[in-house]
């Protein structure tokens, strides 16, 4: 059976798109292909990001930033976005059934102490986490795709 691939953007694909990849990779691996990608890619994934997964044992040492025109001539089932910017330049994939559009705040636009910014990625990685691990137990149980 071929996993249904699932691409999570946002627009510098340095942050949110990262984490939520990396969360729902551990929350359903074996249903999905999960990749991310952004509108206009930093070349780099958030050290901070990097660091509040690890926290929850999710390694993204090795994720790179992507561009989405990268997936264009991928079957891609589902595309949801989680900044708005991205969900207006979304194209259409080919294979596309679904779209979903889940906002998140970018904590690279956190300001404060180096702990308030720590805390920034670590709140926003746990609302990814909820809405991604919900997302998983929802297709789990035949409800969404």
């Amino acid at each position: 059976m071929n996993k249904k691939r699932v691409l999570i953007l946002c627009t510098g694909n340095s942050c949110r798109s990262h984490m939520a990849e990396g969360i729902l990779r551990a929350a359903a691996s074996d249903l999905f292909e999960v990749h991310s990608a952004g509108s206009n890619p930093a070349g780099y994934v958030h050290p901070e990001a990097i660091a509040a997964l690890d926290e929850i044992g999710i390694d993204l040492s090795g994720h790179t930033s992507k561009h989405m025109d990268e997936f264009l001539n991928r079957d891609i089932h589902t595309v949801i976005t989680v900044c708005g910017n991205a969900d207006q330049a979304c194209p259409v994939y080919p294979g596309q059934v679904n779209r979903y559009h889940w906002g998140f705040f970018d904590p690279a636009k956190a300001v404060g102490s180096e702990s308030e910014i720590k805390q920034s990625f670590r709140d926003i990685r746990d609302q990814i986490k909820l809405v991604f691990e919900a997302y998983a137990a929802g297709v789990q149980e035949g409800s969404a795709s």
